[in-house]
């Protein structure tokens, strides 16, 4: 996300022994760069010949420079990423929602691969495996000590062919094979549909390419089916994010014409901007603003917008424009925490490196990092309760998460014991049903209760609000 946070420029990579002055030089000549430090790189380039004249096998100079490379990167937080050839393909692929293989949202955990989130309908979603679970191995390779790219890598293959993953999961703490066919994702990032007369939900799981299109495109079909729309359900539940843009554009969609919806600040000038609800802002290519044949009365329909631990990045943008202007009731859970910009920048035909340049500020100025947004009205899952929300991980539960910039965030003891008390309630309930964990919900089906309880307030009756969830705030520390 953050096209217009791309800086241009690729980045030169000097021989390392015997370079290092050039590369100092072109350094200070590129003035976009510090000067780089000699002694560490000549302690890099000991360690390099080390390797190469003392290991007890012949290593491939490239693969060393590639992996010094990507264990920098990996470094920094758990969203900045160096792209080698396949990756890079692999991520652009994602943007577009087709690609091959099993279809999951995933991060690391302890050296494992944590699905964050199934994607729906995909085979990974179909062959059940749930939020939470670690995959230790692939195909009898241990996860550990992999990076998430050599992970993908594994996962990802050609259409047909199967991968046999060995997941954990924790919550039933029991270790199970899952044989998974890889086929090719197309992710449909929009559904719609009119629930009852006069009231819509539309789910947007994912901020691709043809998002704001396809978003267009389904609030025309629901006018034409009901033109005196007379509430809105706008479902960004598990929503990853992506493109920043779509963001924007979304929130553009019910805001007033060149409202700010979002501002960035990083350390170089290009990432320091504000975003507002116009085309120039949210427009990738060409003249056609999709939102010019929205209806009108879009602008002031009664919204609800639905969310919780898995919305991240762009749909919390979304979600913390429409609260600052009051424009829509948040309802839910409160939301991921990844308020920070990732640029991608091409160092090479096939390869790139994608970085954090900033973090993201709500019109208010708020910074969601670490926190996420809080909703307006707190929802359970399911009318039995908010259970096991709390085993989710968030962004302050990531190593190296960065922080908010507005006070240092630390480990939440009550956090971590309400995940352990969580975890032995659902064990508890498992054995009961003879180990059969239930199914999840899917959303905007009948069972979905959230989505009734939004119903519920766009028509002004009764919300059954949670009576158990509170607000996850930063705690500040002290030095």
């Amino acid at each position: 996300m953050g096209a217009k946070l791309k800086v241009a420029g690729f980045v030169a990579v000097g021989v390392l022994a015997g370079a290092l002055t050039t590369m100092q030089l072109q350094a200070f000549a590129r003035g976009s760069f510090a000067p780089l430090p000699l002694d560490e790189l000549q302690q890099l380039a000991a360690v390099f010949g080390m390797i190469k004249s003392d290991y007890v096998e012949p290593i491939d100079e490239k693969k060393l420079i590639t992996d010094a490379i990507s264990g920098m990167v990996a470094g920094l937080d758990p969203h900045s990423q160096y792209y080698d050839k396949k990756s890079f393909r692999e991520s652009r692929e994602g943007m577009t929602g087709k690609f091959v293989g099993i279809g999951i949202e995933m991060g690391m955990e302890d050296g494992l691969v944590k699905v964050v989130s199934p994607i729906e309908g995909s085979p990974a979603f179909r062959a059940g495996l749930k939020s939470g679970d670690l995959i230790t191995k692939i195909d009898e390779q241990p996860v550990r000590g992999l990076t998430v790219d050599q992970a993908v890598k594994r996962m990802r293959g050609e259409p047909r062919t199967q991968v046999v993953l060995t997941v954990f999961r924790k919550t039933e703490s029991r270790t199970f094979p899952v044989t998974i066919i890889r086929e090719e994702i197309r992710l449909q990032s929009v559904r719609a549909k009119i629930v009852e007369p006069g009231y819509a939900w539309l789910r947007v799981s994912q901020f691709q390419d043809r998002t704001v299109d396809d978003f267009a495109r389904k609030l025309d079909e629901l006018y034409r089916e009901e033109p005196n729309m007379k509430g809105l359900v706008l479902d960004l539940r598990n929503d990853p994010g992506g493109l920043l843009e779509g963001a924007v554009a979304i929130s553009a969609a019910f805001l007033p014409a060149d409202a700010v919806v979002v501002t960035t600040n990083g350390q170089i000038p290009d990432s320091k901007q504000t975003f507002r609800a116009s085309p120039e802002h949210y427009l990738r290519r060409g003249n056609n603003d999709p939102l010019k044949r929205l209806p009108e009365g879009l602008k002031k329909v009664p919204l609800v917008v639905l969310v919780n631990e898995g919305s991240a990045s762009a749909s919390e943008i979304v979600a913390g424009a429409l609260q600052d202007y009051r424009r829509a009731t948040i309802m839910g859970a409160q939301t991921f925490g990844k308020g920070s910009v990732q640029t991608v920048r091409q160092l090479s035909a096939d390869t790139a490196l994608k970085i954090t340049t900033a973090r993201y500020y709500t019109p208010s100025g708020a910074s969601i990092q670490a926190k996420g947004i809080v909703p307006d009205i707190m929802l359970d899952e399911t009318a039995d309760g908010n259970l096991f929300a709390v085993l989710r991980t968030r962004e302050a539960d990531l190593d190296k998460h960065l922080q908010s910039g507005q006070g240092a965030e630390r480990k939440d003891e009550a956090r971590e014991k309400a995940r352990d008390e969580a975890r032995k309630k659902l064990e508890a309930e498992i054995a009961a049903r003879n180990g059969a964990p239930k199914p999840p919900i899917e959303f905007g089906s009948a069972e979905d209760f959230q989505l009734a309880q939004a119903l519920n307030r766009l028509k002004g009756k009764t919300v059954l609000v949670s009576k158990t969830a509170v607000e996850r705030k930063a705690e500040a520390t002290t030095n």
